[in-house]
């Protein structure tokens, strides 16, 4: 199964939905596809379940039992991929198409994928390609990097207080 994630942002993303259903209709993806859509959940389809929000412990459920998360560039939708040691390919909501109000989401994919926990999905003629290359791709296992920060964070406390 196949989990496409959109987030709560509260602008339309077609563009990666319209990718999906394209290679659905080729019949390169023939996987069962579910999508949270979030503020795009009006996109029509026939081949995917789209939903609006689900909740958490459902969410959960999909993430931990999918092959494969698709998602857009959001820290929170990749991390719970990385968490559940999914594979994903992510793909930024970009401001000159609406999608967005800056392009924040190209940097925080950019250093995902460079570091090798994820897939960029930059060009969306080319999510085909990703498909096929994600089969044997092997991500970087993630590690939390939150004791450190809270360590370091205690240590300027610290002196700030002395």
């Amino acid at each position: 199964m196949i989990l496409v994630t959109l987030g709560t942002q509260d602008k339309k993303f077609y563009r990666l939905l319209e990718s999906v259903q394209k290679l659905i209709d080729k019949g390169v993806i023939k996987d069962k596809v579910i999508v949270q859509a979030g503020f795009s959940s009006d996109f029509k389809s026939n081949n995917m379940e789209i939903f609006n929000l689900i909740p958490m412990d459902e969410f959960d459920k999909l993430i931990s039992s999918c092959d494969l998360l698709i998602t857009h560039g959001g820290v929170g939708s990749i991390l719970s991929g990385l968490k559940h040691n999914k594979k994903v390919i992510a793909a930024a909501r970009l401001k000159k198409y609406g999608e967005h109000t800056n392009d924040h989401q190209l940097q925080i994919i950019e250093n995902f994928s460079n570091n090798g926990y994820i897939l960029n999905l930059e060009d969306f003629d080319k999510l085909e390609e990703l498909l096929k290359k994600v089969k044997d791709f092997k991500p970087k296992k993630y590690k939390s990097n939150n004791e450190n920060f809270v360590k370091l964070l205690k240590q300027d406390i610290d002196s700030y207080l002395s």
